[in-house]
């Protein structure tokens, strides 16, 4: 098999931001997905410094190179955590998922739920 080398594309995220900020209803869109966007910065983060291709962490994952394409684009799919391991592995990381609480507390919290939990 060849050996593929990979030269990432030079994108300007702010640039693209500035410019996409001004088209209507974008800046909305866009924070509805600050979750994936992150994700997916992560993701090509982590493939750019294993220096693997799409098409090389495909083959890792036993995938197909748009199957890969997919998941680095937001907002287009929601992988299983299966996926997301396999991705991780693939490019050399482990997954981690952790669950941050919200900077003002609920009013849902409850004395009952708090001794649920120190059960």
């Amino acid at each position: 098999m060849a050996e593929l080398k990979y030269e990432p594309v030079s994108h300007d995220h702010e640039a693209f931001l500035k410019k996409a900020n001004e088209r209507e209803g974008f800046r909305k869109a866009y924070d509805n997905l600050e979750e994936e966007y992150h994700l997916v910065r992560e993701m090509l983060s982590a493939r750019s410094k294993s220096g693997l291709t799409q098409e090389a962490v495909a083959e890792l994952m036993g995938t197909t190179k748009s199957a890969v394409s997919r998941l680095e684009a937001a907002g287009r799919h929601a992988p299983s955590l299966t996926t997301l391991k396999k991705y991780a592995q693939a490019v050399g990381c482990h997954l981690e998922i952790k669950l941050v609480p919200k900077s003002c507390p609920t009013s849902q919290s409850s004395g009952s739920a708090k001794k649920r939990a120190a059960r």
